[in-house]
Order: structure tokens, then C-alpha cells, then sequence
């Protein structure tokens, strides 16, 4: 069980350390699912069926935005981003004065 555990954080701890890449992943990944399924559409031209691509990898899009958001609200209220920062700006000093 705790090793799920260490899984799950590590998964959360990507996602926060790569937010964007995580949203992009997400659009494009939902804008080809949603062309595969509208080509199997056959009564649709297919300037609809790209429109229709475009708006559902949309939603996906805003929907991950919000996810990333509360993650970094999460963050920023469990004070986990400010001891990252803190760490990150004490390895940095270190490297450059070697």
C-alpha cells in the first residue's frame, strides 16, 4: 500500500513539475481521438468534422487547465511549492560556487 502511495506522489509531482506539457499531451491526444471518431461519422462534411475535433479538444484543454490549476492552489495552500523553490534556490547556490 505505501508503495502505491509513493507511486501516486510521484505521478502528482510530475504533473505539478510539468504542468504544461501535461495540457498540451492532453489536447493534442483529445483532438486526435476526437478526428478518429468523426471520420467514422459518414454523414458529416469534413469541415465539421474538424470544427467538431477542435471544440471537444478544447473542452479537454480548459478542463486540464482547471485540473493544473488546483494543483497549484493545492500547492501554494499546503506550502509544498514554497519548499521546492527553497530547495531548488539552495542546490542552485551550491552548484555555482563550485
Amino acid at each position: 500500500m505505501a508503495d502505491a502511495k509513493n507511486k501516486l506522489e510521484s505521478v502528482k509531482e510530475w504533473i505539478v513539475d510539468h504542468k504544461l506539457r501535461h495540457v498540451g499531451c492532453l489536447w493534442l491526444s483529445g483532438l486526435a481521438g476526437s478526428i478518429a471518431y468523426n471520420w467514422s461519422q459518414p454523414n458529416m462534411k469534413t469541415s465539421v468534422k474538424i470544427i467538431h475535433a477542435r471544440l471537444h479538444a478544447q473542452a479537454l484543454t480548459l478542463a486540464a487547465l482547471a485540473g493544473a490549476a488546483g494543483i497549484e492552489y493545492y500547492d501554494h495552500k499546503s506550502g509544498a511549492k514554497a519548499e521546492r523553490v527553497t530547495n531548488f534556490l539552495s542546490t542552485e547556490g551550491h552548484a555555482r560556487k563550485d
